[in-house]
């Protein structure tokens, strides 16, 4: 089966489980069909999938993933210790965990399309994954009540199905709305240094965070950055399991903050995957 037949195939059954969408059009170009698998991948509810379904759509997004290019952390150099900063689609990272900056519903972004890193790890891990995390919360509801969402900075572990990382540790970042507290660089810290324990407790040996809250929760992005490094840095020094740890960024911005805050750090000439 080609990547077309697989693209028109997972169309076809999501538009008959939908069963709402009778009257789309049906696009012509390859672009356009992509886009339009994307988004009623986004809004489907959390659910089984038959196992056609899942063998099929597992073999269409580990192909698309590896047209990206995947990279393993054991290609990249440490800037420092066990701190390593690299530019790139955190979907393509191959490593033990990475870090998705969550909602507390803890079921992905169903906004279509979106480009949101939620969005982005949900649609390309496979519908798995968002039926994973209902599981998980229908758990979390019967032992706290209905109304049980999860709290910032406790985070939540799930597999990564058809990512190349074998786990995705979930985290509700704090939101800025106004001025920014004590309070939320508080809670920023304690989302980094939960996700490491985490990651030790189950014996994970990489973990790769993206910039936690400061797309639409609207952390400053040099702030963040700033905690970020050194909250790593203290859980580095003072556990015995040195967890490698990447900063992942996605745009020159964050790249040349997270550049100049490592390179306080006296890193060497020479030294440090940036890109």
């Amino acid at each position: 089966m080609t990547q077309n037949e697989r693209i028109d195939y997972l169309i076809d059954y999501l538009l008959k489980e939908q069963g709402r969408f009778k009257e789309i059009v049906y696009p012509d170009d390859e672009a356009s069909r992509k886009r339009l698998l994307r988004s009623l991948m986004n809004i489907r509810m959390p659910s089984e999938a038959d196992e056609d379904f899942l063998h099929i759509q597992d073999e269409f997004l580990k192909i698309e993933t590896m047209k990206k290019g995947i990279t393993d952390i054991d290609d990249l150099r440490p800037v420092k210790d066990n701190m390593y900063l690299w530019k790139g689609d955190i979907t393509t990272i191959r490593c033990d965990a990475i870090v998705n900056a969550a909602n507390s519903a803890m079921l992905g972004c169903f906004v279509p399309g979106h480009n949101c890193i939620d969005n982005c790890i949900h649609t390309f891990a496979g519908v798995q994954l968002r039926y994973e995390c209902y599981l998980k919360m229908e758990e979390l509801r019967r032992r706290y009540g209905v109304n049980y969402e999860q709290p910032t900075a406790v985070p939540l572990m799930t597999d990564a199905y058809d990512l190349p990382s074998r786990k995705v540790i979930h985290v509700v970042g704090p939101i800025v709305n106004g001025k920014l507290t004590a309070a939320h660089e508080e809670l920023l810290s304690a989302c980094y240094s939960s996700c490491l324990e985490l990651a030790s407790e189950n014996d994970l040996k990489s973990v790769a965070f993206c910039c936690i809250s400061t797309g639409v929760f609207m952390f400053p992005q040099k702030r963040a950055a700033q905690i970020a490094v050194q909250t790593v840095k203290e859980y580095l020094n003072h556990n015995e399991n040195k967890i490698k740890v990447v900063f992942n960024v996605f745009n020159d911005t964050d790249l040349m903050i997270y550049k100049e805050l490592l390179s306080d750090r006296q890193v060497s000439p020479g030294q440090g995957e940036l890109e």
